[in-house]
C-alpha cells in the first residue's frame, strides 16, 4: 500500500505528460505521485488510454487542462478539476490547427510533430455529441472547474456553470495556460481541499 496520494494529470492540445504544469505539480505537491500519460491525437484513443490508466492507477483526483479538461470531465467516478476546459475542440482545430503541428513539450515516444486532418476533427465532433451524457447529481459533486479571468482561448464557464452549478466554478487571475504561481496558489490548495 502506497503512502502517497495519487493525481492523474490530463494535458492539453499539442502537449504531453512532461509539460510545465506536470513539472510544477511534481515540484509543489508534497506527498503525492503525479501520473501523466501522453495522449494520442484521436480523441477516442485518448479516452480509452485515460480510462485504462484510471482503472490501473486509481488516482485520488484527476486534473485536466483545456482539451484535457474535456477528457477529464468524462472520467466518471473520480474527483476532478477542469482547468479552462475546451468542450468544442473540433472548432478550435478547424480554425488554426489543421495540418502539421509541433508538440510543445517532450513526449515519451520521441515524436516532435503531428497532423490534424478532417478525420481527427470528425472524431472530436462525435465525442462532443456524447461528452456530457454521464452527468448526474453524484457526478456534479465530484467536479470543480477553474477559469482564468483573462483567458483569450476558450470561454466555457457559462456552459460549465449550467452543467455542474455556478458554485463549482472558480475564477482565478490568469489566462489559458497555467504558470507556476497559479499552480502553487490556486490549483494545489483546491487539490488539497478536495483530497484532504
Amino acid at each position: 500500500m502506497s503512502e502517497y496520494k495519487k493525481l492523474m494529470y490530463v494535458h492539453g492540445f499539442a502537449s504531453s505528460g512532461s509539460s510545465g504544469t506536470v513539472m510544477a505539480l511534481r515540484r509543489y505537491l508534497d506527498g503525492w505521485r503525479v501520473v501523466a500519460p501522453d495522449l494520442p491525437i484521436d480523441p477516442f484513443e485518448a479516452m480509452a488510454l485515460l480510462r485504462a490508466t484510471v482503472e490501473n492507477e486509481k488516482p485520488d483526483i484527476v486534473v485536466g487542462t483545456s482539451m484535457g479538461g474535456m477528457f477529464t470531465q468524462q472520467l466518471w467516478g473520480f474527483p476532478r478539476i477542469l482547468v479552462n476546459p475546451s468542450f468544442e475542440m473540433s472548432r478550435s482545430l478547424l480554425f488554426g490547427k489543421m495540418g502539421r503541428n509541433k508538440y510543445t513539450s517532450k513526449r515519451k515516444d520521441g515524436a516532435t510533430e503531428f497532423r490534424v486532418d478532417k478525420k481527427v476533427v470528425e472524431q472530436f465532433k462525435l465525442m462532443e455529441k456524447i461528452q456530457f451524457d454521464g452527468i448526474n447529481e453524484d457526478e456534479k459533486k465530484l467536479v470543480r472547474a477553474l477559469f482564468g479571468d483573462k483567458d483569450p482561448v476558450v470561454h466555457f464557464q457559462p456552459l460549465t456553470a449550467k452543467l455542474y452549478g455556478e458554485e463549482r466554478c472558480i475564477w482565478f487571475a490568469g489566462e489559458h495556460r497555467l504558470n507556476d504561481e497559479i499552480v502553487k496558489k490556486v490549483l494545489i490548495p483546491l487539490i488539497n481541499e478536495l483530497v484532504p
